[in-house]
């Protein structure tokens, strides 16, 4: 068991706990509503938004500077050029379309599988228009890669042949040249004789050269262009609707947890609401004794609920009878559950006297339901003063935000503080210990409504007198007859007014 908080441990407390943390996420439901409503909608996305109907073709195509190691460079230019009007065009004159190119560019677009294997998708009206418009758009690009790759062969080879007829023509002057010398000469004529054959020999290779690389030009489109063709037929792409339904509903039930699990975290870190039972008692300085399941639980627990309620019920009746100060049970956040105990509590003391409850719930919730023969008497705040004092009596209030903190006296000078777990946040805990401390109310215990079932925490403090019993002992000091009023120290957190709370002296409502 943990020991009593006190103001040491209570600073050297991590500033982030993880069982706190994973305590109030999984207790917040707002995850689990998340991931469904995620697997509702993508559900939903693939039934009322389908997918249009789509055609796709693949084609190989064969490049002039294919290399083994290409990074995919030239496939990713094929796809670019896939993106033009000039090809978007051509389609559509093939097609005899009206539409403009550049709204058709929106209804198809090219993927790279391979260097040289291109994946074209054409989405259309029907099955029908898609095919035929993968088709056209195929057939464009074929065509217009054809004709770059003759253009670059023809401008290659011409180049190639121009050259080849200069270098005739300067090599028709070299025999001229050489016509013209005469025999009979110096060593100067000989020597230019001789540069005139070797420059001769030389335009010879070179023209032989620049023809053979000119016919290797043409020779090299063929094959390119019988490479570049359609491998895979347009045909229409079948969409199973109960797959893309559970893809669909997998893809946002994954983002819808993890986008609830995000909001959870951040709201239970910022709201700062106490969960655990060590929490929940030293925030309110007192001791957890006993707890109560949520009373809206299913069939299978409810056998659970009301074994409970009994055993609750028969705990706070010898509380009350060993009290010689009237009691009352405050609630915060489960207004009904303490409806439902202070009527369980009051039948269980009926069997000794008369039980008269005072309703100061908000709304008067017990003083206007429907009485049934053997219920206690319930009257409401206002009428509190005409109960005979001769019986027992027994206050239900609120400690919520908007309590008038002066009332509560009238409704028992002893309490019961009846909260649910994850409710309150700590300031406001904080101030109600506070406030309770001020109006001279000891809390004689907590019993926490809707706990987390896999709490193992230990809701008991050690040094109560210290903190929410400190009414009590100045009463205590009163009776002793000392003369003045001797008060204990208050703790830290209870010392100095909370930024997060109302100051001590101000009454909320």
């Amino acid at each position: 068991m943990t020991t009593s908080t006190t103001p040491e441990s209570s600073a050297s407390a991590p500033l982030l706990d993880l069982q706190v943390l994973v305590v109030a996420v999984r207790r917040r439901r707002l995850w689990c509503a998340m991931a469904l409503l995620g697997l509702v909608l993508g559900a939903a996305v693939a039934v009322l938004l389908p997918p249009p109907p789509t055609a796709v073709t693949k084609v190989l195509v064969a490049h002039q500077a294919d290399q083994p190691n290409d990074p995919g460079t030239l496939i990713r230019t094929d796809v670019a050029l896939l993106q033009t009007t000039r090809i978007a065009g051509m389609a559509l004159r093939s097609l005899e379309s009206p539409d403009k190119p550049e709204d058709f560019m929106q209804d198809y677009e090219g993927v790279g599988l391979t260097n040289n294997l291109l994946q074209i998708n054409v989405t259309g009206d029907s099955d029908a228009e898609a095919v035929a418009r993968a088709q056209a758009l195929a057939d464009a690009f074929v065509a217009d890669h054809v004709r770059r790759i003759r253009q670059a062969a023809n401008a290659e080879a011409k180049t190639l042949l121009e050259q080849r007829d200069r270098m005739r023509d300067e090599l028709a002057q070299v025999n001229r040249a050489i016509g013209d010398g005469t025999p009979e000469s110096g060593p100067q004529d000989s020597a230019n004789t001789e540069s005139l054959f070797a420059r001769r020999a030389e335009l010879t290779s070179r023209i032989t050269d620049f023809g053979q690389r000119a016919a290797e030009a043409h020779s090299g489109t063929p094959r390119l262009v019988a490479g570049t063709q359609i491998v895979d037929a347009p045909h229409a792409v079948r969409h199973s609707l109960p797959g893309a339904a559970a893809t669909n509903a997998a893809i946002g039930l994954v983002l819808g947890l993890v986008l609830g699990l995000s909001i959870a975290t951040v709201g239970s870190v910022v709201a700062d609401r106490p969960v655990l039972r060590r929490e929940i008692a030293a925030h309110l300085g007192a001791s957890v004794v006993a707890e109560l399941p949520r009373l809206t639980a299913g069939r299978w627990q409810r056998r659970r609920v009301r074994t409970a309620r009994a055993r609750l019920s028969a705990s706070l009746a010898r509380t009350v009878r060993g009290s010689s100060e009237p009691v009352s049970l405050l609630e915060l956040g489960c207004a009904r559950s303490t409806g439902v105990i202070a009527l369980d509590l009051a039948g269980e003391l009926a069997a000794e006297g008369p039980v008269a409850v005072i309703d100061g719930l908000p709304g008067r919730q017990l003083a206007d339901r429907r009485s049934k023969p053997g219920d206690p008497t319930v009257v409401s705040g206002e009428s509190a003063s005409a109960v005979p004092h001769e019986g027992l009596r027994l206050g239900v209030g609120s400690v919520a935000p908007g309590t008038a903190w002066t009332d509560l006296r009238y409704l028992g000078t002893r309490t019961v503080l009846v909260v649910r777990a994850g409710h309150g946040s700590a300031a406001w805990l904080h101030t109600v210990a506070r406030q309770l401390a001020d109006q001279h109310v000891p809390v004689i215990g907590v019993v926490l409504v809707d706990p987390d079932p896999r709490d193992r925490t230990d809701g008991t403090l050690w040094d109560g007198p210290n903190t929410a019993l400190r009414g009590r002992s100045e009463r205590t000091a009163r009776q002793n007859g000392t003369g003045r009023l001797r008060t204990e120290r208050l703790p830290s957190w209870a010392a100095a007014p909370s930024a997060a709370g109302p100051d001590s002296n101000q009454e909320a409502r």
